[in-house]
């Protein structure tokens, strides 16, 4: 099964993305994680990554599907996977064709403000401008992929405003059918 969490940061994505890994016995990836760790290394691009993630600005599509792509065709990704944060332009859904589902975790911005400022972070990406830019960018890119899977019959759409539990449970149930 080959499915996409999409939310805005602070939806849950990363916590139900490691429980459906577990219950589902697929590896779950997530893309900002891709890109920081790439931003750690002392190569041009790997500074050039640092700087576009801490101004809270989306990596371009053309090098972040480059860079999606190399990581699924990785042979631990050939039965399945659950990707976190990506896609997140219509033009990436596009191109990465071939999913089971997209999951969509929706919060409101101010939940997901809420729960991002109680959480510690050490993470240089994690300032509140960052973080409004990033909420800024779901709402003007990311929101036309939910609606491009949602015209294709794969969204499933949960309340992220539940409990961590019940939330889970509706993702299960809304692959069941």
């Amino acid at each position: 099964m080959k499915l996409v969490l999409i939310g805005i940061q602070g939806a849950g994505k990363s916590t139900q993305g490691n429980m459906l890994a577990q219950e589902l016995g697929i590896p779950y990836l997530s893309s900002g994680h891709i890109f920081r760790e790439m931003a750690k290394e002392k190569t041009e691009t790997g500074r050039w990554l640092k700087e576009t993630l801490n101004a809270g600005i989306l990596i371009p599509d053309k090098t972040a599907l480059k860079i999606i792509k190399e990581y699924l065709e990785k042979p631990e990704y050939i039965k399945g996977y659950i990707l976190d944060g990506f896609p997140r332009t219509v033009p990436q859904a596009e191109e990465l064709i071939d999913i089971d589902k997209a999951i969509f975790i929706d919060v409101s911005d101010r939940e997901a403000l809420w729960r991002i400022s109680g959480r510690i972070s050490d993470r240089e990406d994690e300032t509140l401008q960052a973080i409004r830019k990033r909420i800024e960018i779901f709402h003007d890119l990311t929101s036309p992929v939910i609606e491009y899977y949602r015209d294709r019959g794969m969204l499933a759409q949960v309340n992220g405003e539940k409990s961590v539990d019940e939330v889970f449970a509706e993702i299960m149930h809304l692959l069941k059918h």
